[in-house]
């Protein structure tokens, strides 16, 4: 199943000749590409397999774990054990964006904080979270230990701290999935290992280790970590694996959060539909966290949002398996490139084939951005905003001017007018950072290109 074609060079040679982006991407240079396949919301849906029941249904299982979090997380406790993250313009940010690029973005810049998200600091804590959550829900009713119509709070005593004991959950990880799959499953009793690749921070290890989670670390990457993290669940029928790669239950854990920025752009007066475009910059690794939020935000906004994924220049893997149309079959290594980027949880070769195939029709773009670029506007951020964010959370940030700056007809293919855009909100998703050690941050800060 797992098995990927070999490229040789005169392969890669007739690739480059009928996809010429990619002696771009090769170069390293960063680019900007529209999607001109992309599909109305109702034709694309059909091939997703999934519904906005299937996300409702996971909003309504996250709900019931909330007393759960109460109980045993105390940054949970102010939204009342639902993991969310404030939205908040940033215009100060905004104003030297432009100074910066040297044009002026019409409308609105937005920052989703999900750095500040409780429990893993960082998107992880969506889909993650989630799966293990859904995992133990499963586990308990079947044994007859937990109703429906329970308090959840119950899971937090030695009788399911015992019954979870008994299984195991493993999962591969750059860092942030396996930060937030880890403590959710140590707190919730389960034998959890996270397979890390060498790129992965040593302070999220030692973080894991700290909750008891047993820490598996490769000289490879996140690829290599995955693979072994599945070969060693596959072998026992305890152990549930969490497959950052095709998970259903991961993506739907991430599209809630559709619905919940929909409440919270109603609360702040924030209006969406065609004359008011939303757009929304998602930092992609293997494609799953922004993925599965580009699915819940285009059930939630229809046409009227456009999701754009930012990649490092190093690790453009859904970009080229989006534009050549060969998803999971091609990696960034088979054109040359080496996958090493600071942003670590970007440091991906491969994308997920589940996530490309089904959401390529309903992207507008994509775009990569070197290493130093997103160091460079973690300082600005920092400046301008007091906002501490990791390397990759600062992925989304220059997307609006790379949609302002676009001269190859997406604006006019989508019918973004000018009077519309400068209606526009523009949200750069802040996937995390929440959790960095101060001393750790203060390298990122003096990380000079």
């Amino acid at each position: 199943m797992h098995s990927h074609p070999h490229y040789s060079h005169s392969d890669i040679q007739a690739l480059c000749a009928d996809f010429p982006l990619l002696n771009t991407l090769m170069a390293l240079t960063p680019v900007s590409w529209f999607n001109p396949e992309r599909q109305p919301l109702d034709q694309a849906l059909a091939g997703v397999g999934l519904t906005a029941d299937d996300v409702a249904d996971a909003a309504a299982r996250l709900s019931r774990f909330a007393p759960f979090f109460e109980a045993v997380f105390a940054d949970t406790r102010p939204l009342n054990g639902i993991l969310e993250s404030p939205l908040q313009p940033v215009a100060a940010m905004q104003h030297a964006m432009n100074a910066r690029l040297g044009h002026e973005l019409a409308g609105t810049l937005l920052l989703k904080r999900d750095d500040l998200l409780p429990v893993s600091g960082s998107i992880k804590a969506r889909g993650g979270i989630y799966e293990v959550l859904h995992h133990a829900e499963k586990l308990a009713l079947k044994a007859g230990l937990l109703n429906l119509n329970d308090n959840y709070a119950r899971l937090d005593s030695d009788e399911f701290r015992a019954f979870f004991g008994r299984y195991s959950i493993a999962v591969g990880s750059t860092g942030n999935l396996g930060l937030s799959i880890g403590i959710i499953s140590a707190k919730l009793g389960f034998k959890v290992s996270v397979h890390m690749s060498a790129d992965a921070r040593e302070w999220k290890k030692e973080l894991l280790r700290s909750h008891g989670v047993n820490v598996v670390e490769y000289q490879s990457d996140y690829s290599v970590a995955v693979a072994q993290g599945r070969a060693e669940a596959q072998n026992d029928p305890y152990c549930h694996f969490v497959d950052d790669e095709n998970s259903v239950q991961l993506f739907l854990g991430y599209a809630v959060a559709g619905i919940r920025l929909k409440a919270q752009l109603e609360r702040q007066h924030i209006k969406v539909d065609k004359e008011h475009p939303l757009f929304v910059y998602l930092p992609c690794g293997v494609g799953g966290g922004p993925g599965g939020v580009a699915f819940g935000l285009k059930l939630a906004f229809g046409d009227a949002v456009h999701c754009v994924f930012a990649e490092p220049t190093h690790s453009p893997c859904m970009l080229l398996g989006v534009y050549t149309g060969l998803h999971d079959a091609i990696s960034v290594q088979d054109l040359g490139i080496d996958n090493i980027t600071a942003a670590d949880g970007l440091a991906v070769g491969r994308a997920s084939g589940f996530v490309g195939r089904v959401m390529a029709p309903l992207l507008d773009g994509f775009y990569t951005l070197p290493d130093e670029e997103m160091f460079s506007l973690l300082r600005l951020l920092e400046q301008q905003e007091g906002i501490r964010l990791e390397p990759s959370a600062l992925a989304g940030m220059p997307g609006p001017w790379r949609v302002k700056s676009d001269d190859s007809g997406y604006k006019t293919r989508m019918n973004l007018t000018a009077a519309r855009l400068a209606r526009a909100h523009h949200l750069v998703w802040a996937t995390g950072g929440g959790m960095v050690p101060a001393e750790e941050m203060d390298k990122y800060l003096n990380t000079k290109p």
